[in-house]
């Protein structure tokens, strides 16, 4: 197990570059599995989450080359379908919960997909239910081994199109019903589908293969069945997770910082809701520049004078994975916020560590907390702290560089899991920061 040391109360300065988009790699990666022919996708994250995918790639008969940095050639012409059912299959899949999304394309392509119960952050439930209704609602059987925790779907002749509304707009879930209803049968309609920028890139990139999707960018998507998909070069989208990231700790630590090649046109309300809590940024071409924060941020009340709540939602909405984020970043603003986090139960679970460290947080229960900011009239002090999980981890890694003295941060496996090379890319903007491992 790595740790981080991080010396906090240093102002950073200049540019940063984001890596490509992990939520989008998950996706397009599993994505190669429906054609025999070569996939080119370039923007690959050099992250634990994608690096084990890629792996497992791999280990299923995927040819795989490596172009460049970044860069890779996948040809899925000889999988081994068989490797499925192995106790190493069971043991691998089980570690990574993006796994769960090879099993649509398998089902398309080769009439069965089985995954273990997939691993990933520990924030709270994260149920499956929408991926396998959708299966069995394009005509898979499902079945389930409760000693093994072991899903299978199995469509030996084949899926056939429907209509579907989905219970919930999980964006996993509509990845994996778009790649199986490609190759189905007649026509498929998913209503209340996932319509973030990413499930977008996914639907652009199989119809450059050879799909027909229409409704993309919407939460209606129909899919006209076809024989076979081909080949395609792809190029994934720079990660908003980290940009929002890398907003949030310039503010923090009072730093300049242009965060480069941001693909504004995805953002959403990303740059808007930081607007809210104080936050000034500029677009620039597509860059953000974020200046140097010297008298602080004030946070903006609702229009009628009452607390501001910032809260998570399906896109176009604030993304979940932020607000963590923007929690840590409230807590030295000027003013309160309550913090809804709607999705998961635990994901605020993280804010006794910060409280540790000084920040003035009520946690009203396991979806809400209001931060109280100290206005940086009360700097945050270094501490010893573990992160939990990918988005817990940056925010207490965002505290500790505005803390005062040095602090520790265990389990930064979790950190790797989703931000590239982060303590050099950090160091490269005058950061304090040393991984031991």
């Amino acid at each position: 197990m790595g740790i981080f040391k991080i010396e906090g109360g240093i102002r950073l300065k200049g540019e940063i570059t984001p890596q490509g988009a992990k939520n989008e790699a998950l996706q397009i990666l599993c994505a190669v599995l429906l054609t025999p022919e070569k996939v080119i996708i370039n923007n690959i994250p050099d992250i634990i989450d994608i690096n084990k995918l890629i792996t497992l790639l791999g280990n299923l008969g995927v040819k795989i080359q490596k172009n460049g940095p970044g860069s890779y050639t996948f040809q899925a012409d000889d999988v081994n379908v068989d490797y499925l059912e192995t106790e190493a299959f069971k043991k691998e899949g089980g570690s990574l919960r993006g796994s769960i999304m090879i099993v649509g394309p398998f089902l398309a392509r080769f009439g069965k997909g089985y995954i273990p119960k997939p691993g990933g952050d520990k924030i709270g439930r994260r149920r499956l239910d929408t991926h396998f209704e959708g299966f069995i609602n394009l005509g898979a059987k499902f079945r389930y081994n409760r000693e093994d925790h072991f899903y299978g779907v199995e469509a030996p002749d084949g899926l056939t199109g429907t209509d579907m509304l989905l219970d919930e707009a999980s964006v996993t879930g509509t990845a994996n019903i778009v790649m199986a209803a490609v190759l189905a049968k007649g026509i498929t309609t998913v209503y209340n589908a996932a319509c973030e920028p990413y499930l977008q890139q996914l639907c652009k990139m199989l119809n450059s293969m050879g799909a027909k999707i229409t409704g993309v960018g919407s939460n209606l998507l129909t899919i006209e069945g076809v024989e076979s998909l081909g080949g395609c070069e792809h190029r994934i989208l720079p990660d908003m997770i980290e940009i929002g990231s890398w907003i949030g700790l310039a503010a923090m630590t009072k730093s300049e910082i242009t965060i480069k090649n941001v693909s504004w046109d995805n953002l959403g309300v990303i740059p808007s809701t930081f607007r809210k809590i104080g936050i000034t940024l500029e677009r620039r071409g597509d860059d953000i520049y974020i200046p140097s924060h010297e008298n602080g941020y004030e946070i903006k009340t609702d229009i009628d004078g009452s607390i501001l709540t910032v809260a998570d939602a399906p896109w176009p909405g604030f993304t979940p994975d932020l607000l963590s984020i923007v929690l840590v970043v409230a807590t030295q603003a000027k003013g309160d916020v309550l913090i809804h986090q709607k999705m998961f139960e635990s994901r605020l679970f993280f804010v006794d560590k910060l409280i540790d460290m000084g920040a003035k947080i009520m946690l009203c229960d396991p979806h809400r907390a209001v931060v109280m900011g100290h206005d940086f009239q009360s700097q945050l002090k270094a501490t010893t702290m573990s992160s939990p999980d990918i988005r817990a981890g940056i925010s207490l890694l965002i505290a500790a560089l505005s803390a005062k003295g040095t602090s520790t941060i265990q389990n930064i496996e979790q950190i790797d899991r989703g931000y590239e090379r982060i303590d050099e890319r950090l160091r490269a903007i005058g950061a304090n920061i040393v991984r031991v491992e």
